[in-house]
Formats: structure tokens, C-alpha cells, sequence
């Protein structure tokens, strides 16, 4: 059905809460539920049920802090941990979406799958010691132990996260299998022991290095993030966009760019993303007269690039940490201008689309003065300033996100609606327990591919037959690489692609001599983008559902407008420079310069509109011209500012007759 559509300038709309409150109303929870595994949850009603729950919340993220400033050995510490998310998991999750997730009561099947779930990892943290000396020999109780806890492993990650990636952890095991019995000889009973033992009890599969970051120091940022979304840090960045581009043409949609990028700082997740920002920015660019599919589509873009946003950058950069031997805020540094360029070619591409169809910005009586809103509100960035601050410094993450905790808490005292009282204080905690429990069942998985391709050899024998063919064409690898990466992460959280791929492909990519910090950005941008490529673009789904839109129509504009996002990962492989790769400060600036220049002319031609409508001919040469000066070359960069300038003149001659023949009419 058809509504009518107001354009900023009505006398009836004074403000994005007016331009909201006449769209039609969704269910968010359901949205999340349906196209964000993670997201589909129960709640229980009972009073009994409720607290047990949140006490086993609440507990495992008193396990964390234990574990971080107390002593337990590690092995014991990660199987602990990995217990008690097992536990919660399997009362929180239901078997599939035909299961009711309002429950008044635990359901005794709840229980003892929890229960059962639980008893492995228990059992091989009460005994570590001695699976430290018995090595492989396991004896045919731990055998049987091991493989209810796997099996408890797989199920619970096809609760929470689908099957994508229980598929390629199950093809890694049947290797495993194929490598133990048939090219070393073992006999079948041998086999299974070798492969329990490699899976469940060594120090490098499940309870290997990602499960190891999860407890040190991934659990806290997202925690973190559930205190900083509990402060209402989300509504303030909405507000803070808005005083900043909502006066502009296409204020609207410029508005959730901006939010979604300082949102996406410390959202993991770019469906809740899309989902908790969109449900506000997307009717309100709608009314303001965006196309559905394209206002979805702006959404999901950016939600998406939120996670490659410093300095918090979603769990995986943390991981990425940890697999390069690079410090974070070395990481978080060579982040800035990819994630610059991303989000400037979408907000290009935003501006040229208003400009074409004629849209302006909101009404300046509606804006929150910056200034005045900065004063008001300011003080919730601290949380954000004091973590940024105490990396720099370098201190410990574990450290600078426990004290950027204490800040937020604090904080949140300048506000009585702001404020924590003990029964919010709980309920953020019990949110970022819940929030860790599909990163950390993706990373336990994630650990099996890795322990697979270090007991059988597996990342050699891909070197000897990818490197020797990919060396003849390296752009031809990176787009296998890509392909590979896309294909992955549909479906499948950001982190668990990222380490998939991480230990797969990355690899691949360093023996053909990309440096190990841009291989393992390529890997995780392509990760990321798999959100809003079709036919699986689970974040442009969730802005389509909000949009009333067509979910493929709008996967295809969200690509578009994230073409920075296919473009720039290719750059900085050939050209690491852009990551600030063995450069100096005036490189960096004159690169700075030229790809923000180059993104004009991407988005110019893309959209086809700079200063007045472009001709086919010029969106070509603007496209070209984009390219080469994102490339970080001073030839390309020559080449690409003759083609810009040419293309510029060429309009402003062309304005200037059109503006002469208005005159003269």
C-alpha cells in the first residue's frame, strides 16, 4: 500500500521523531530472531528460572574476571569457561524456531542437555593434570567423555550460529580422519582415540589459541559493549550525526551513516547494527523521500562497515591480534584510512543520490545544536576515550576494557536516565553474557579447523599446490581468496569467518608475498562484506524487513554502496602503504589526499551525478579516474587527477551553458 511521502521541507514535520512516528511498526525482537541466529533467545517468566539463568550469566563473567586477575591453569581455565557457556547455551537456545522461546519454567529437557553439555568440560577441568601425563593414551571413559562434549559443541553451534560453519569444521574432521587411517595406518578404534584426544584434550583445537582470547580479553569488550549500549550511547550517536549532516542534502541518510559507523565501534554484530540504528534512520529517510531499497540499503552499509570502524572494531580484530603477533593498537592504527575511505564512499554516494532526485536536508529547528548536545551529553564518549587512551599506553586489553567498564559505570551517574542502578547493573551484565556466547562457540568451532591443519599438515599441502599457480597471477588468488571469504561468511558471525579464513587462506596469501598485516585485513574485509552480498545478505534482509523493500533489489544497492569495501582490501594487498606499511607521515598524507579524491570520482560515476547528471562517457572515465587514485601511486595518482579534472571542467562548462540557456529563456 502506498503512502504519502513528506519531503523535509512539509510545515507538518519538525523533527526525525515526527518524520518516525508515522511508519509502520515492526517487531524488532522477531526480525532479530529470525534473520540473526544469535539473537533467537529465550526468556523465561518464572521467578526461579529467571534467576538461575542470570545467575549463570552473571557467574560466567565473575569467571572471566577470576580468570583474568585470579590464577587457574589454562587448560582448565578454558574448558571451565567453555562449560559454562555450554551450560547457559543450551537453556538459552532452542533446539530450532518451532520451539517457543517465552517459557515460564526450564523445561527438564533444557536441563539435563544443559547438564550433559556441561559434565565433559568439567570433567576435563577437574582432571587436567592428568591428561597432561596420559598424552594420548586416553582410556576409553575419556574417549566416550570427549565425544559427548564435541558432539555437545556441534549441536550448540547449530543453535547458535546455523550450519555454514559446522559444515566446513565437519569436512576439516572427516581429513582428519581420511589423514589418520589411511596415510599413516591406524586401525579404526586407534583413529578415533588420535582424533578425540587432537579435538578435545590438546592445547590446540577447541581449547586452543581463540578460545584462549575469547576468556583473556574478547568476553570484557563485549561486555563493554553492552554497558556502553545500556548508557545510551546509541540514542546520543543519532543525535550527534544529526546536528552534524541533518541540515545537508540528504541529511536523513547521512545521519545513519554517521551513527552506524560510531555505533558499529562497539557492535559485533552488523544485523543487530542494521536492526537497532535502522529502525530509526530508515523510516525517516524514507519519508524524506529515499527509495526503500535505498534507504535499507545505507542502513545495512554502514551497520556492516561499523565492525572495520577503530578503535573497538567488533571481537575480531582482537583475534587478529593474537594470530599476527601485531599489537592492537597497531592494528586499530593501520584501520583508520580503509575505514575512512569505506565510509566516505558511502556517504559520497548518499550525497550524489539526494542531489540527483532533489532532496535537502531537515529543517535546521529540528537539529540539536553540536555544541549544546557535546555539553549535555559529551561525557558518554569517556568510556571510549579512557579505553582508546590506556591501549595507546600500552596497557593490557583486559585491563584498559575492566577500567573503560568502571568508567562507563561511573559515567552514567552525570544522568538519573542514564544511571545504574544494581537491578541495570545486572541486566547489562547478563546482556554481554549472552552476547559472548555465539563468539565464543564460533571460536571453539573455528578451533577445530585450526588443531586439523596443524596435527595433519593440511596448510603444506595446499602451499604446494595453490602458491606454485598463484604466483603466476596474484590478483587471481586474491579473488579466490575473496570468493572464498564471501562465500563463508554468509550466514556465519564476522569472528569465526575471520579465523576461518585466517588460518586457511591468509596463510596462502603471505607466501605470495603480501605482508601478514594486509593478508589478514583482505580476509577480514571480505568477511565482513559477505552481510550485504547476495543471495545471503543477512544485514541487508534486516533493512529490507524495516524498509517494506525487496531483500535481493536491496543486497544489490547495499554492495553498490559498498563497492569501497571490494576495491580498497586489493589496495592495501598490492599496496600496503595504505596501511600505513613501512611509510612516512607525508606518504601517508598525500595518499590520504588522493584516495578520498578517488572515492569522489567512484561514487560520482557510480551514481552518476557530480555537479549536474554525468553522460555514460563520463561515469566511465570517473570510475577509472576513482580507481587509479586510490591506488597508492604517484603515476596512477597523475593519471587519476587529469582524468578528474578533465571530467570536473567538462561539467562546469556544461552548468554554466545549461545555467545561460535558463537565463536567456
Amino acid at each position: 500500500m502506498s503512502k504519502k511521502t513528506n519531503t523535509p521541507n512539509d510545515p507538518e514535520i519538525h523533527s526525525m521523531t515526527d518524520l518516525l512516528a508515522e511508519d509502520d511498526s515492526f517487531d524488532a525482537d522477531a526480525l532479530l530472531a529470525d534473520l540473526d541466529k544469535e539473537s533467537n533467545v529465550r526468556s523465561y517468566s518464572g521467578t526461579v528460572s529467571k534467576w538461575i539463568l542470570r545467575g549463570i550469566l552473571v557467574a560466567l563473567i565473575g569467571f572471566i574476571f577470576y580468570c583474568i586477575y585470579g590464577y587457574i591453569e589454562e587448560r582448565a581455565r578454558k574448558s571451565l569457561f567453555l562449560g559454562i557457556i555450554m551450560l547457559a547455551g543450551y537453556l538459552l537456545y532452542p533446539p530450532s524456531k518451532k520451539h517457543d522461546v517465552h517459557l515460564v519454567h526450564i523445561h527438564w529437557q533444557d536441563a539435563a542437555a544443559a547438564v550433559i553439555a556441561f559434565l565433559p568440560y568439567l570433567y576435563f577441568a577437574l582432571n587436567v593434570n592428568a591428561f597432561i601425563e596420559k598424552a594420548t593414551k586416553i582410556t576409553n571413559l575419556d574417549m566416550i567423555i570427549a565425544l559427548v562434549g564435541i558432539i555437545a559443541l556441534f549441536e550448540l553451534c547449530r543453535r547458535v550460529t546455523g550450519v555454514p560453519i559446522m559444515v566446513v569444521a565437519g569436512c576439516f574432521i572427516a581429513y582428519i580422519f581420511y589423514h589418520c587411517m589411511f596415510e599413516r595406518g591406524f586401525d579404526f578404534l586407534k583413529t578415533v582415540r588420535t582424533i578425540v584426544y587432537q579435538l578435545f584434550y590438546s592445547n590446540v583445537s577447541i581449547m586452543g589459541s581463540p578460545i584462549s582470547v575469547c576468556v583473556g580479553f574478547i568476553v570484557l569488550f563485549i561486555l563493554f559493549g553492552a554497558f556502553l549500549e545500556k548508557s545510551g550511547i546509541g540514542t546520543f550517536f543519532i543525535d550527534l550525526a544529526n546536528s552534524i549532516a541533518g541540515f545537508s542534502a540528504g541529511g536523513p541518510a547521512k545521519v545513519a551513516v554517521i551513527s552506524s559507523a560510531l555505533e558499529g565501534m562497539y557492535s559485533g554484530s552488523s544485523v543487530a547494527n542494521t536492526v537497532g540504528s535502522g529502525s530509526v534512520t530508515i523510516p525517516v529517510m524514507k519519508k524524506a523521500g529515499y527509495r526503500p531499497e535505498f534507504a535499507a540499503a545505507v542502513e545495512a552499509a554502514a551497520s556492516t562497515g561499523g565492525q572495520i570502524m577503530p578503535p573497538i572494531m567488533g571481537a575480531a580484530a582482537f583475534l587478529m591480534a593474537e594470530m599476527t603477533g601485531y599489537t592492537y593498537p597497531q592494528i586499530a592504527t593501520a584501520a583508520i584510512l580503509p575505514a575512512v575511505l569505506y565510509f566516505a564512499g558511502i556517504f559520497l554516494m548518499v550525497h550524489f543520490e539526494a542531489k540527483r532526485i532533489g532532496l535537502k536536508g531537515l529543517p535546521k529547528d529540528s537539529i540539536p545544536n553540536f555544541f549544546k548536545l557535546m555539553l549535555r551529553k559529551g561525557y558518554l564518549l569517556l568510556p571510549i576515550i579512557t579505553l582508546v587512551g590506556l591501549m595507546s599506553s600500552g596497557k593490557t586489553a583486559s585491563l584498559s576494557a575492566s577500567i573503560a567498564i568502571l568508567v562507563s559505570i561511573v559515567v552514567s551517574f552525570f544522568d538519573k536516565e542514564t544511571r545504574f542502578t544494581p537491578v541495570k547493573l545486572v541486566e547489562t551484565i547478563e546482556t554481554g553474557a549472552r552476547n559472548a556466547i555465539g563468539v565464543t562457540v564460533a571460536c571453539g568451532m573455528a578451533g577445530i579447523v585450526i588443531g586439523v591443519i596443524s596435527y595433519t599438515g593440511l596448510a603444506t599441502t595446499l602451499f604446494n599446490v595453490i602458491v606454485p599457480i598463484a604466483r603466476q597471477n596474484v590478483f587471481l588468488a586474491l579473488f579466490l581468496t575473496m570468493i572464498a571469504c564471501i562465500i563463508c561468511g554468509m550466514g556465519v558471525p564476522t569472528t569465526a569467518n575471520y579465523i576461518l579464513m585466517a588460518t586457511i587462506t591468509a596463510p596462502i596469501v603471505v607466501e605470495m608475498g603480501i605482508p601478514l598485516l594486509a593478508a589478514h585485513m583482505f580476509v577480514f574485509f571480505f568477511g565482513i562484506v559477505a552481510d550485504i552480498t547476495p543471495p545471503v545478505a543477512l544485514a541487508a534482509f534486516a533493512g529490507s524487513a524495516i524498509a517494506h523493500s525487496n531483500p535481493f533489489k536491496t543486497g544489490v544497492q547495499a554492495t553498490k554502496l559498498a563497492i569501497a569495501a571490494f576495491i580498497i582490501p586489493y589496495v592495501f594487498a598490492l599496496s600496503p602503504e595504505i596501511l600505513w606499511i613501512d611509510t612516512e607521515a607525508l606518504e601517508v598524507v598525500r595518499i590520504v589526499i588522493t584516495s578520498v579524491i578517488g572515492m569522489v570520482g567512484i561514487s560520482a560515476g557510480l551514481e552518476g551525478y557530480l555537479l549536474l547528471p554525468a553522460k555514460i562517457w563520463e561515469r566511465v572515465i570517473f570510475v577509472a579516474a576513482g580507481l587509479l587514485l586510490v591506488i597508492p601511486s604517484i603515476e596512477t595518482d597523475i593519471i587519476g587527477i587529469v582524468l578528474m579534472v578533465l571530467c570536473v571542467g567538462l561539467q562546469l562548462i556544461r552548468k554554466a551553458r545549461n545555467s545561460a540557456k535558463k537565463k536567456t529563456a
